[in-house]
């Protein structure tokens, strides 16, 4: 029987009528097949998705692992990725070509399959079979595992619990072991946790209480694997088996070693379970004081309040016990517990100085000099209480001294390439990971003065770099046509000029009519003038190519010298290149009018005699421009600023670089985030070169989707705030306000981001304290804002040494917090804000009494807000 009858009907995809065939043939004559299988693999690997033919996979998967005879080739050619996202031929039909062969090749195959990775897909019914019809042992691989488990739980019937399916499961000892071996198999077995009768931790706790399952198994099993840690499902999966089994006391003395270490490094969740265990061997005596002493120090250390007063509470408790029993332990455990006194939170060390107070009769001298070495650590208010507990003088502070960041120095940008190689590597480099503007300017102005001399080769140098870019050589639909008719993608478009991917019809339009389908209910003129430039720039490569780019910065400022502005206007003429328009207005923006030398550039502009160079003479002699008017006001939801018209950006440039002039008003409605034309941090951070010196109208025009970091919670917007903290330029309400927003954003990257920002302005001595406090205080309402976060990124700038400086923003914000007609102790968080200012004024020695917090620091109670209330006015009063 030739192969031509075999493959027509593979590729007609009747996979009955292919099994028969081979069951006919012959080894010799199934190897025959091979070459014409493998060929037609190779065509319906370039057939679309939506092709009939690819009907025929399940029948070629078939006849191709019938018709090798090796074990690995089998192996192969069934673990492909071809079937993975294709109709895959059902198990028992492989299983039945396949069950002719000799056990042994049968156990070889199935453990090859077993070790790929699960994202082959290799089905858990071939690899149980293979499994079954060899009588190999089972592999405990990840993949045969994974299966095996969605096996189980998809295979459950209505009547059956998950215990009883697995009683009928061959091989349950192996597997049941191999899942303490399996990473990230938690969300497997956590998915029916919410049904009792379907649950893992149910399940294996009854079949370890029958004797089906070893229970010390188990625990060993369950135990080492929260010692290993792993992701929060396998976690929370395996604590929840261990917690159903409900050690007894002798399997928890045997693991005393485990439950140190998982007091000490542990995830939360364990951690608080172990330091359950830990507390009651330490209470009926089973742990010894050194070693509880040893666990207190590291658990002392961890960030999480909840465990840390834990600790102290079975500290007091072990040395009341063991004081009652007489038997001496606070030479050992009280040091211990002197280890909070260095803890961030000062309630955490008030409670570990009152248990210090109330055992400290039973110390030694050694354990007294412990603890008066640690209480340098306390903070300011608590140290006259330290000096009367353990009868010393506390060294004295000298005084506070403002630690602030050094603000970077302005440095010429670095020239562009020398060679196309240089080029192409800085644009495999930017394309692949992004870049700061210098490097980005300076490799944009590399591609334009390479493709001036010698386009092919750059285009050739250039291949290596963009030939995995998802415009480069996949465009049968126009695909990228339509995504740089709307946007340039940053260098993306000029390379692909370069590489001839984007048509030039396509690049005219974007020139000539700007972006296309980009409406947007936010200001977006800062990006259609980093857009038009780009544009432009790709258009000239492929139809007037210039020798380099007017608009290149010569400071990281992004300001261009106007000497040498002059310059390169004259080379143009030389040359006789055309000016673009776009490039030429970005020039004359970044131009460094306030220069000392700006007038005699501008007599030197006007003597080149070009149009371009009297445009240039006219705006070097006209006078520095200076920051619109701001208005603040929440007429959208929350809290943003209007912008004035700035006259001198209309006259004599080109559109979109006009609009840059034209008022932003206030929203008169919410906007919602998905409204709003949102670029990415790196665009951002290219957005602030458009307007060097300029800095509050940048912030303002910018201001909505760093706002939405807070109001929508969205990642990324804030990420460019400390460029703009670096950047030239006023610093008023639109800068102040773009960080108060960072400062409490959702996500805790963007709120670092803000923090340094915060720190640079700081440190450049153009912060305003009061004023971002009071507008943190405007959008509190308005914009949701939460304390908690606040609380966080303030307490991590005052932690830098930056005391006094968050000390300013606290008390422009809590007194407004403090006076509100809603009860302030219904502000979640509030307490942690004043937690933040009392070390802040505790440091700084700052004695300015705040409206509104004597009252709330004569409440009854305990709360935390009261407590910080008590102690920043006593720090205050």
């Amino acid at each position: 029987m030739s192969h031509e009858t075999l493959l027509r009907w593979v590729r007609k995809g009747d996979l009955d009528e292919v099994a028969d065939l081979l069951d006919g043939m012959t080894d010799v004559e199934r190897r025959a097949c091979l070459p014409a299988l493998k060929e037609f693999r190779k065509e319906l690997r370039a057939e679309p998705w939506s092709s009939d033919a690819r009907v025929a996979y399940p029948a070629l998967q078939a006849a191709g692992a019938a018709c090798h005879t090796g074990a690995a080739a089998a192996a192969t050619w069934l673990g492909a990725a071809d079937w993975r996202w294709s109709r895959q031929a059902a198990p028992q039909v492989l299983l039945h070509l396949l069950g002719d062969r000799e056990t042994a090749w049968l156990a070889d195959v199935a453990h090859r399959l077993a070790a790929l990775p699960t994202s082959r897909g290799v089905p858990y019914g071939v690899l149980s079979g293979l499994v079954a019809l060899s009588g190999c042992p089972v592999p405990t691989t990840e993949a045969y595992v994974v299966g095996w488990v969605d096996h189980v739980n998809t295979g459950r019937g209505h009547r059956q619990s998950l215990a009883d399916r697995l009683r009928a499961e061959p091989h349950l000892a192996e597997l049941t072991a191999a899942l303490f071996e399996t990473d990230d198999i938690g969300g497997r077995l956590d998915w029916y946790e919410p049904n009792d009768r379907w649950s893992w931790s149910r399940g294996l706790a009854e079949l370890a209480a029958e004797g089906v399952l070893e229970r010390k198994a188990l625990v060993d099993g369950c135990v080492a694997r929260l010692v290993r840690g792993g992701r929060p499902s396998d976690v929370r999966l395996f604590l929840k088996v261990l917690d159903r089994l409900a050690l007894s006391r002798d399997e928890q003395r045997e693991r005393l070693a485990d439950w140190v270490a998982l007091c000490a490094d542990g995830a939360a969740p364990v951690a608080t379970y172990a330091q359950k265990v830990l507390g009651a061997l330490a209470l009926d005596g089973e742990v010894s004081a050194r070693s509880l002493a040893e666990v207190s120090v590291a658990v002392l250390f961890r960030p999480e309040k909840k465990l840390v007063r834990a600790q102290l509470v079975l500290l007091d408790r072990v040395l009341r016990s063991i004081g009652r029993q007489g038997g001496p332990a606070a030479d050992e455990l009280l040091p211990a517990a002197g280890e909070a006194f260095g803890h961030a939170d000062t309630e955490v060390q008030e409670r570990a100085l009152k248990l210090v107070a109330r055992h400290i009769a039973d110390a030694g001298a050694a354990a007294r000099s412990q603890l008066a070495l640690a209480a340098d650590q306390l903070s300011a208010g608590l140290r006259s209480r330290a000096e009367e507990v353990l009868g010393v003088r506390l060294s004295a502070d000298g005084p506070y001294e403002e630690v602030l960041p050094t603000a970077a120095e302005p440095f010429r940008l670095a020239s562009a390439p020398d060679s196309a190689a240089e080029v192409a590597e800085e644009v495999g480099a930017l394309l692949a990971s992004g870049g700061d503007m210098a490097a980005f300017e300076r490799t944009l102005d590399g591609l334009m003065r390479h493709a001036y001399r010698d386009r092919a080769a750059l285009k050739e140098a250039l291949l290596p770099a963009v030939s995995r870019r998802w415009w480069y050589d996949s465009d049968r639909q126009g695909f990228a046509q339509t995504h740089f008719r709307g946007a340039t993608y940053g260098l993306e478009v000029v390379a692909a000029a370069v590489a001839d991917t984007v048509r030039t019809g396509v690049l005219h339009e974007a020139v000539t009519h700007g972006p296309q389908g980009r409406a947007s209910h936010a200001d977006s003129a800062l990006r259609r003038c980093y857009d038009a430039r780009l544009w432009e720039a790709a258009y000239q490569i492929r139809t007037a190519p210039v020798p380099f780019l007017l608009a290149t910065p010569t400071w990281s400022t992004g300001f261009i010298e106007p000497a040498a502005l002059v310059q390169r206007l004259a080379a143009y003429r030389d040359a006789g290149a055309r000016v673009g328009s776009a490039d030429f207005a970005q020039a004359l923006l970044r131009v460094d009018r306030g220069s000392a030398q700006a007038e005699d550039a501008a007599r030197d502009a006007a003597a080149l005699g070009t149009r371009e160079g009297g445009r240039l003479a006219d705006w070097l002699r006209s006078p520095t421009p200076v920051e619109a008017a701001m208005t603040l006001g929440a007429d959208s939801g929350h809290l943003l600023v209007g912008l004035g018209e700035q006259a001198d950006l209309h006259d004599g440039l080109p559109d979109p670089f006009r609009r840059l002039g034209k008022s932003l008003p206030l929203p008169e409605e919410s906007v919602s985030y998905w409204q709003v034309e949102s670029g990415t941090p790196q665009e951002q951070a290219h957005w602030l070169a458009v307007l060097p010196g300029r800095r509050e109208t940048v912030a303002a025009r910018l201001l909505q989707e760093v706002s939405f970091c807070t109001v929508y919670e969205i990642r990324g917007a804030a990420a460019y705030l400390p460029l703009l903290a670096e950047a030239e330029g006023t610093a008023g309400t639109a800068v102040h306000l773009s960080v108060a927003y960072g400062l409490a954003a959702r996500h805790p990257e963007d709120r670092l981001a803000a923090v340094d920002a915060l720190l640079i302005l700081a440190g450049r001595r153009q912060l305003d304290g009061r004023l971002l406090g009071s507008l943190l205080a405007q959008a509190w309402d308005l914009a949701d804002v939460k304390a908690t976060r606040l609380a966080e990124s303030l307490g991590t700038a005052a932690a830098t040494g930056a005391f006094g400086t968050v000390s300013q923003v606290l008390r422009g914000l809590v007194p407004t917090l403090l006076a509100r007609k809603e009860s302030p102790v219904a502000l979640r968080g509030l307490g942690d804000l004043l937690g933040v200012a009392a070390d802040c004024a505790e440091r700084t020695g700052e004695r300015e009494a705040i409206p509104g917090l004597a009252d709330v620091a004569a409440r009854k109670g305990s709360s935390r807000l009261v407590a910080q209330a008590r102690r920043l006015h006593a720090a205050t009063g």
